[in-house]
């Protein structure tokens, strides 16, 4: 039986982003667990700002069907995310807003035929005390009501995230690397549901 596939999401790909190291260590923690995992740099899919000008003139950028096709490919999907002014960043939701014009061509489904009962994960880190739980919690709104995906209720907000990593890149707190493993196994549990 090949490994699950999980799509790991950074919604900050800049440089020393604490969202980008929350996501690398929950990658090795659900590689740990029997996941095969992917971490995903949405720049390098290349999405200008979403314009329906754009999209006339030109179609879905190519960089939508890479970001389709890893959803696609994958048993799951754990998005980890900062916020920007209590909401999340412009990349992730430019991708998936991208995403969503994608439409159904010969034998490739439409992009919100992709993303419909995907599970998902949500993580976040921050600076500030409350861990990007703001944004966390519009991430779940968006991605259950305009994409039709299954966000597990379980989820993780890490604040003062810049204190929180160990030299070696794990998480220094134990509370903290074990309510990581609460949502990848909250999500393994999803995905391992029968469907119909």
């Amino acid at each position: 039986m090949s490994a699950r596939r999980l799509l790991v999401i950074p919604a900050s790909a800049r440089t020393g982003s604490l969202n980008v190291q929350l996501a690398r260590h929950a990658a090795g923690v659900a590689e740990g667990a029997g996941w095969q995992a992917q971490l995903l740099d949405l720049r390098t899919l290349e999405l200008p700002v979403y314009d329906g000008d754009l999209e006339t003139a030109h179609g879905v950028p190519a960089g939508a069907r890479v970001l389709q096709q890893a959803i696609a490919d994958s048993q799951g999907v754990l998005v980890v995310t900062p916020e920007y002014n209590g909401f999340p960043t412009p990349l992730f939701v430019n991708a998936f807003d991208w995403l969503s014009r994608i439409p159904a061509a010969d034998d490739r489904p439409a992009g919100l035929s992709t993303t419909a009962d995907k599970p998902v994960g949500l993580l976040s880190a921050s600076p500030g005390p409350l861990g990007g739980l703001r944004s966390m919690n519009f991430v779940r709104q968006y991605l259950q009501m305009a994409f039709a995906m299954l966000v597990v209720p379980q989820q993780f907000a890490l604040g003062r995230a810049q204190e929180a990593f160990a030299a070696q890149g794990g998480l220094a707190d134990p509370r903290a690397a074990q309510s990581v493993v609460r949502v990848l196994d909250a999500l393994a549990r999803l995905v391992a549901l029968p469907r119909e």
